[in-house]
Order: structure tokens, then sequence, then C-alpha cells
């Protein structure tokens, strides 16, 4: 039996991860969009199928017929050079194309990718499958938090799944981890895999600072609110606190007082907090709020970067101090892939680490995500710097 090609391997396996992430869902949990920043379930297995068709197949494979003619204004996402789409607000009022024919629609695509490997596929080919690939990646995880956020709203907090491990226990013991100052170099190095935006290998100059091995826990957290927290302007950015005070905001997402006990709603429903377990699903300004309250601060992302090595991350994405912009020397990609970054590097924060959704193989320790301050339905946690 001929051995398969490490690439096709690769991609089959993430379009079948896909779908088994949607595997405990009922038809009706595919359609719902509570807010606009989580998509439909349904939306994501059309958008990771329509970006193979559309940069791959319709460009490469010579009389190659499309899906539907109306699934390139469903499915893009922001690419306006690819044309007109829907506002993403109103996924959710996509009724049709049905689940059905969405997964009919994977089916063709994933076919169709599969037979460019009955001959040598160009390396223009392969460059547009790899980012494609983890393209389907990203949305994996976000098709994981979009279905926590569509299920933790609805008013009998189903479950989801029991055999994921949301909240990992970690026995290891807190420590400050001391850095030198000096000059450190920062960003991809290597011929890997990598975002165009952790490109521009750069040199930063640090000084002395610590930094903690380990998350912040529910446990700590529960203290912040105990002690008046978010009642407390001081602690907060102006913006922060307009952002509290405007949405009565008391506690991280998801967490809910049921006759003075502290619960959050988990993928296995309804479920006392942990206390000695990494805290997530909270603003960077709760984050920035809370080590204002330890006589702290964030990392910044080149501190946390350098420092990696010697600390517990993976769990959590971790907000840093750091802005969201472009490293010395970065350049777009021509046509659409050059928006795939570098137009949203204004008014975000850096995350780095990874959570226990992002997909296997995706996580590095240049991997720079981002994301608006007050946004917090991803596993997003902190760590304390000084």
């Amino acid at each position: 039996m001929p051995t398969m090609h490490p690439m096709l391997e690769f991609f089959l396996a993430t379009r079948k991860q896909s779908e088994k992430l949607c595997a405990p869902l009922a038809t009706e949990d595919y359609v719902v969009q509570p807010i606009a920043d989580v998509s439909p379930p349904k939306w994501h297995l059309g958008h990771t199928t329509w970006f193979f068709e559309e940069f791959i197949l319709k460009p490469y494979v010579k009389n190659y017929k499309t899906y539907h003619e109306d699934f390139s204004f469903v499915f893009n996402s922001y690419y306006e050079t690819v044309g007109k789409r829907v506002v993403r607000a109103d996924r959710g009022n996509l009724s049709r194309p049905t689940v059905a024919q969405i997964y009919s629609y994977r089916e063709q695509v994933t076919q169709a990718i599969s037979t460019l490997f009955d001959a040598p596929i160009t390396e223009d080919v392969a460059v547009l499958l790899e980012i494609g690939i983890h393209h389907e990646k990203q949305h994996q995880e976000l098709l994981l938090t979009d279905i926590k956020y569509i299920l933790g709203n609805n008013p009998l907090l189903p479950s989801y799944d029991d055999k994921i491990i949301e909240y990992p226990p970690d026995a290891t013991q807190t420590e400050w981890i001391s850095i030198d100052e000096g000059v450190y170099e920062i960003g991809h190095k290597g011929d890997a895999f990598c975002y165009d935006n952790e490109l521009g290998r750069h040199k930063v100059y640090l000084h002395d600072f610590s930094i903690r091995n380990t998350l912040v826990t529910n446990g700590e957290f529960l203290e912040f609110i105990n002690d008046g927290g978010y009642e407390r302007f001081d602690l907060w950015h102006a913006e922060g606190w307009d952002w509290v005070t405007s949405n009565n905001i008391k506690a991280p997402n998801y967490w809910h007082l049921v006759a003075d006990n502290w619960q959050y709603y988990t993928l296995q429903g309804l479920q006392p907090i942990q206390l000695n377990v990494p805290l997530a699903h909270i603003s960077f300004y709760e984050a920035f709020a809370f080590a204002q309250w330890k006589g702290l601060r964030l990392p910044t992302e080149f501190e946390w970067e350098v420092a990696n090595d010697k600390l517990q991350w993976g769990s959590r994405w971790e907000w840093t101090e750091s802005a969201y912009l472009p490293y010395p020397n970065y350049k777009k990609a021509d046509g659409a892939l050059g928006e795939y970054n570098g137009k949203f590097m204004v008014s975000q924060k850096v995350l780095r680490g990874g959570s226990i959704a992002t997909p296997n193989n995706h996580t590095r320790h240049t991997y720079r995500n981002f994301f608006h301050p007050q946004l917090r339905w991803q596993y997003t946690g902190l760590r304390l710097a000084k």
C-alpha cells in the first residue's frame, strides 16, 4: 500500500477534527449566534471549506466546478479582495444553506483537494494548503469556544462533552523567575510554519524583570472579587471602568453566584468553581485590574517570549501588556492573504501561550494571538510580572 503524503494526511486529519468537534451538537445548535463575535458552528464548517475552494481549487484546478455560486458571499469572512460577504452579525440568520448542504460542501472540497495529490503538487499550492490547514485549526479553537458561548448562554446551561478537561489541575509550585537585563532576539526563526505576524525577527532590550512560572488561579481571583475589586475604580483603566459599569460586570465570564456560592458554566454543565486551577474567560481589563490589586503588572509579550521555557504555559491564552503591532520589517503578502493579519494591527492586545482549546501542532513560543481588550469568550487568563 503506498504511503500517504504527509501534507495530505495532515489535511485529512484536520478536516476530520473539525467535524468531530461538532459531533455532540444537535442540528439546532449549528445555527445560533448570540453575539457578533460568536459565529454559528455551521458557518465555521463552511468558511474553512470556502478557504480551500477560493484560494486553491478555483485558481489552480482547471475546470473546477464551484459547489454553489452563493457560497463565496456566505462564507467569506473579511477578505475585501475576494468580494462582497454577509455582514458578520448576520451569520446567525443563515438558516440556509442547511447543515446537510454544508457537510456535502465539505465532502466535495475535501475530495477535490485530496485529488491534487495524485500528481506532485506545486510549491505555490503547498504553501497555500499549509496556511489553509492552520487556518482551519484556528477555527477549531473558535468553533469550540463559540459552542461553549452558545450553550453557556442557553437558559438550560446544557452539557456539551464530558471528555474535555477545561480546568486542568496544576501541582507546580509557584516561583518567581528572574531574567537579567540584556538584548534578546524576538520572533520566529527557522523554516517551520508560522504566521506572517511572527516574522521580522529582531532584537529588543529588556530591563531586569521577574515573571511568575504559574498562572493566576480561580482562588486567587476570588480573593480579588471578595475584596471589592470590581467596585474600586482606582484599579482599572478608565476605559475598563466604563466597561465594568456599563455592563454590570461582577465576575469572569460564565461565573454565576448561586445561593451565595460561586459556580461556573463548563462544557460539562454548571459546576462548583475549582479554586486551584487556572483562571479563564477574563478580559484584558480584568487582568490589568487584578495585577494592579496585587501591586504587580502583566508581562510584555517580549518578556513572555524570553522566559517561556521556564514557564508552565499552554492551558490559557495569556494577556500581555503589549499592543498588537507589526515587527520591524514586517511585510504583508500580496493579494487576499495580505489581509490575514496585518490589517488588524490596531486597538488590540497581544496574548501568548495557547489554551486547552488550541489544536495539536498549532502552538509555539512565538505565536502572537490578538483580541480587543473587552473580549473574554476565549480561554483567556493571566500571569504576573514585576
